[in-house]
């Protein structure tokens, strides 16, 4: 089986070390992956801003570039989604239909029976996790079980993979599907919005005492990283592909395996510094 690796623009430009993680992950798996060069972005970026038409013609083009391979796997809710759910109306014809049922997110592809991800060795991570749900993922792919619905129960591949880890503590969140506020250029068009999301956010990790806040999508990562940076806040953002690879898969020798990661507050702590920053005035 091959597998095409499609890097989303964010990991690409400024975390390639997520894309680097999730190829070693997917190798790991025993899966022959191939990065494609000539893969451009999935066009996300005109579709919130509402520009479908310059959409289109990167929609064609990643066509042309993936439609060859058995499954392509993305680490990024968002660019999946607008590909599995989008394509297919932007080009017509059956190439764009079974392109778009081939592209899976990274998590969501471990987790199926052809991904193979029981196959990782079960690695050890001592830290205390928060996962933040992309919305793209978990509304428009249905990995996992939003709260507004009544419907059954569906596993989240990611906290499937993550659970396997020993040492490794998923946190309760208290809105534990709620969005971070990046939504592409909604961050750019509402600032103050997006921010005063992000920061209710934190402050739902930080009152669960995680010290790590996952996600399967690198932008809201760097959404909350941004927000907590600028607030002395120590948490370590890594998207769930990096956790697999520093906990399953042996060191690699340059070092970049290494984590610091902060040792929470105590509760105490943790809920005077949630309360400002829910008040705004951390």
């Amino acid at each position: 089986m091959r597998l095409a690796l499609m890097i989303p623009c964010y990991i690409d430009q400024l975390k390639p070390e997520v894309g680097i993680a999730a190829l070693r992950v997917l190798e790991a798996c025993g899966h022959e992956v191939v990065f494609p060069e000539a893969q451009t972005c999935c066009g996300q970026p005109f579709l919130t801003a509402g520009e479908v038409e310059r959409a289109k013609p990167l929609g064609a083009h990643y066509i042309h570039v993936f439609e060859s391979f058995d499954f392509v796997v993305t680490p990024s809710g968002s660019c999946s989604a607008t590909i599995r759910r989008h394509l297919p109306s932007w080009i017509e014809g059956s190439a764009a239909e079974q392109t778009a049922g081939r592209t899976l997110e990274f998590c969501e592809f471990l987790a199926s029976e052809e991904g193979g991800g029981e196959a990782l060795p079960t690695g050890r991570f001592d830290h205390r996790v928060g996962l933040h749900a992309s919305c793209h993922a978990l509304r428009e792919l249905g990995l996992g079980t939003p709260t507004e619905t009544r419907n059954a129960p569906i596993a989240d591949p990611a906290a499937k993979l993550l659970s396997r880890i020993e040492g490794l503590e998923l946190v309760d969140l208290t809105r534990r599907d709620e969005c971070c506020g990046f939504g592409g250029l909604f961050s750019v068009a509402e600032e103050a919005v997006s921010c005063r999301m992000g920061l209710d956010r934190l402050a739902d990790h930080q009152g669960a005492r995680a010290a790590v806040i996952a996600s399967t999508d690198a932008s809201c990562l760097m959404h909350l990283e941004g927000l907590a940076t600028k607030r002395g806040m120590p948490f370590r953002m890594m998207h769930v592909a990096e956790i697999l690879a520093a906990s399953c898969l042996p060191a690699e020798d340059d070092g970049s395996h290494n984590l610091r990661i902060p040792v929470p507050a105590g509760d105490a702590d943790a809920d005077a510094r949630r309360d400002e920053v829910r008040d705004g005035t951390r």
